[in-house]
């Protein structure tokens, strides 16, 4: 038995099926742990989500801001963008049962095995991992409940840029999900720049990684995130582990063997 991370599939079936016979998957045995953005921008997100489905005794994924996205159309809340390519599973005839599952995953995943966890963008640096388990299970719950239509209405949007335990209501989940679906660059305060999507050592002014935050909380703990591709795979932290190598901009789609780190890679 082993067990993967797989970093942003965003679409691109071809290059998960090369990586599941590369790595030599074996539903059987084998576990997966996808890092979220399952569809979006890439060739064949309808195809993508329903070979993710049909595994779906053998993954855990997270979900990710595409991931969300797809979820707020198909909810009526938002428009498609002009580079979306969501179509074919808006109007496919099990969306019903693909949207559904896709609804129920969370933001956070433990790995205890393996000492990790797994969210799509990362662990805020000033949250404890219980702090963030919380969090995370807050808008979870907001995912499967009659609130759902009021989160959807009101997730887009930059700010609050940082994290306050007053919020509230539409507010404080939009923050919660921000953090954990969109991080990339942090101030001391630990609040998020959301504009700059670039490489790590060109942040904006006052900004660095999250992962560089002199007062980041948790260390004991692998951390696995994807999103963040201008990485190319590379934090250069020991124990936080970026999975996202830019697979939909024609880089690769990677892989970690999780019992002894070696990594796998089909090119796109």
């Amino acid at each position: 038995m082993s067990d993967y991370a797989i970093g942003d599939l965003q679409g691109c079936l071809a290059p998960f099926d090369c990586l599941l016979e590369r790595i030599g998957f074996n539903a059987d045995r084998d576990r997966l742990f996808l890092a979220g953005d399952l569809v979006n921008r890439g060739p064949d997100s309808l195809g993508t989500l329903r070979r993710v489905y049909a595994l779906r005794d053998n993954v855990h994924t997270v979900l990710g801001n595409h991931d969300l996205h797809l979820l707020a159309v198909a909810q009526g809340s938002t428009d498609s963008r002009r580079k979306d390519t969501l179509t074919d599973i808006l109007e496919a005839p099990d969306r019903n049962a693909l949207l559904g599952w896709l609804q129920d995953c969370p933001l956070l995943i433990d790995i205890p095995e393996h000492q990790a966890v797994m969210t799509h963008a990362g662990i805020p640096p000033l949250w404890t991992l219980s702090q963030a388990r919380e969090r995370a299970r807050e808008v979870e719950q907001v995912l499967r409940g009659p609130q759902v239509g009021e989160y959807f209405a009101h997730m887009y949007g930059n700010q609050p840029a940082g994290w306050d335990d007053a919020l509230q209501g539409p507010e404080r989940w939009r923050v919660i999900t921000n953090h954990f679906t969109r991080m990339r660059f942090v101030n001391l305060a630990g609040e998020l720049d959301l504009a700059t999507k670039g490489e790590a050592d060109a942040p904006p002014a006052g900004f660095m990684p999250w992962f560089q935050h002199p007062d980041r909380q948790v260390t004991d703990t692998r951390i696995l995130f994807g999103h963040w591709a201008a990485l190319e795979g590379n934090t250069h932290v020991a124990g936080v582990d970026a999975l996202d190598t830019g697979c939909v901009w024609g880089g690769s789609l990677t892989a970690l063997r999780l019992e002894d780190l070696t990594r796998f890679a089909c090119h796109c």
